[in-house]
């Protein structure tokens, strides 16, 4: 295939357009699967990547557009195909090292906006310049398409058709076919292949540019082998499962005593079986007030609704403690729950609907004595799952006399605060709420009931159970639980910026944890930080 022929088969050049298109999007979802494990996928990290992206490729247009009118020769933009093709090729490989670095030196120099920062630079350094040069592959193509202003309407028109269908397909591929098969890693190596064979087709058909074939081939081959199988979070060694969803990074973690699922490579535990059947310690026990405040103790049949089953930890301990209790659960990920029947001995006779919480209570009509909202994802809580309208359709599916317990993360007394929002919310709706936090966690409790009664006999019903780990930890619960008293704040369908507030608070806890280490790092240096540690 000779250059000229190229150059006057246009389809040739409408692929390149209708590939780099694909490559754009499916980088673009990478990119969000690559940060969800360190940063979380909010709707913030989403906004970063997009507008991240959106920056890159406007540069691209432009240099790429100025570039050809100087340059009009298809060599310049077939290298920086095959440029971008490498660098992407390399994200797997060394994507987890550039973020763990960048977070690293930010986590010791900034004190505010910590994982808004450290996404956005984790992104500019990752992401910006591959996507800088697919963003000259449009303007390019229009140079070398267009033979005259008679049909320079029909042949743009016509790239930018290929462009778009190339960026549909790159759009559903990667979330429905490549990442749930292959994940990740191996997703960004197939669409950096297809840049890298459309690059390697044109010189092999001028017959020119071997060393950069050659290069180009040996890189591509080098990462892939390299960098595909290596972990998120490769310093950990007691790992059972490290896999990926529709929805979540996933992380099964053995240690001595438990058995932990988390779907963060660098904070939060989703669900936890300790080894010995023993209670977790963590807010699923505090929880188990709940089934008691709804009279559990003296009903022959409690039907439970676990909203955000997980592996099934509460589920497991709700059925340990409480005679009678039925109990069904919604988890979103199906990934998830099959790791629960494998590793954290989910009981088969427990029914989990695959589904979203508020739409499956938007389907039932069922009610029950005990409905548990556990609905964060990663470090973030779904903005559909915490504000007056979803609440109040909670309320309708409990019985007269039953209970909503909330688990509420990162707690905090700062004003203004997300448990605020969420508690003054839950108050707006339900007449009697109380809280406990949760010892030595950042985790708090709410639990709503529209039933005066159902908190005034809660300290009767502890004294009446058996001696045992569930009567010392309901005495921990009764100990700590207060009346909530309603403020001013107020989370809609319409306005409920959790994302944001989230950050706030996860930027505090950071604040806190860390201050030790950067006290040293500021006044000892490097050294003196190392020597700590």
């Amino acid at each position: 295939m000779k250059n000229s022929n190229i150059l006057e088969n246009k389809y040739y050049l409408y692929m390149t357009e209708f590939f780099a298109g694909m490559s754009v999007m499916a980088v673009e979802l990478g990119a969000s699967r690559l940060l969800a494990p360190y940063f979380s996928s909010s709707q913030i990290v989403w906004t970063i990547i997009i507008g991240t992206i959106m920056i890159a490729m406007a540069l691209g247009n432009i240099w790429g557009g100025r570039s050809a009118d100087k340059n009009p020769n298809p060599d310049k933009l077939y290298t920086r195909l095959i440029i971008a093709a490498v660098w992407i090729a390399a994200i797997p490989l060394l994507g987890k090292y550039i973020i763990l670095g960048i977070s690293g030196l930010l986590i010791l120099t900034i004190s505010n906006n910590f994982l808004i920062l450290a996404a956005f630079i984790a992104c500019m350094v990752i992401f910006v310049f591959p996507l800088f040069l697919l963003g000259t592959v449009t303007p390019s193509l229009v140079k070398y398409t267009v033979d005259s202003l008679d049909d320079s309407g029909t042949t743009v028109g016509t790239l930018g058709a290929f462009n778009t269908i190339g960026s549909i397909l790159g759009t559903f591929l990667p979330t429905f076919v490549t990442i749930p098969a292959v994940g990740t890693s191996i997703t960004f190596l197939i669409f950096s292949g297809i840049l890298l064979i459309l690059g390697l087709i044109y010189f092999a058909g001028k017959g020119t540019g071997r060393k950069t074939r050659a290069v180009s081939v040996v890189l591509f081959v080098v990462c892939s082998f390299s960098g595909f199988s290596d972990s998120f979070a490769f310093w950990e060694s007691n790992l059972l499962v490290e896999d990926e969803s529709i929805y979540n990074y996933l992380q099964v973690k053995d240690t001595d005593d438990s058995v932990i699922l988390s779907t963060n490579v660098l904070f939060g535990v989703q669900s936890i079986m300790k080894k010995d059947d023993s209670l977790t310690g963590m807010y699923y026990d505090y929880a188990l007030a709940a089934p008691i405040m709804a009279g559990a103790e003296e009903k022959e049949e409690v039907d439970m609704l676990i909203l955000g089953m997980g592996t099934g930890t509460y589920a497991r301990q709700s059925i340990k403690y409480f005679d009678g209790l039925k109990v069904e659960g919604v988890e979103i990920d199906q990934k998830i729950t099959d790791l629960a029947h494998e590793y954290f001995e989910l009981p088969e006779d427990v029914k989990v609907t695959t589904y979203d919480g508020r739409a499956y209570l938007q389907a039932i009509d069922r009610k029950y004595d005990v409905i548990m909202v556990d609905a964060y994802q990663d470090i973030t809580i779904p903005f559909q799952m915490s504000s007056v309208e979803f609440f109040t359709m909670v309320k309708e599916h409990l019985m007269e006399d039953g209970v909503m317990v909330v688990n509420m993360n990162m707690h905090s007394e700062e004003e203004g605060n997300i448990n605020a929002y969420l508690s003054d919310t839950i108050a707006s709706v339900f007449p009697n709420v109380c809280t406990v936090d949760v010892r030595h966690s950042t985790n708090r409790e709410l639990f709503a009931s529209m039933d005066s009664e159902a908190f005034a006999g809660f300290s009767d019903q502890v004294k009446e159970l058996g001696a045992g780990g569930l009567k010392e930890m309901m005495e921990l619960v009764q100990a700590g639980l207060q009346p909530y008293e309603k403020g001013e704040y107020l989370l809609t369908d319409d306005q409920a910026p959790v994302e944001l507030l989230g950050m706030q608070m996860i930027d505090g806890l950071i604040e806190h944890e860390i201050g030790y280490y950067k006290d040293i790092f500021k006044e000892e240096g490097i050294d003196g930080l190392l020597r700590r540690m």
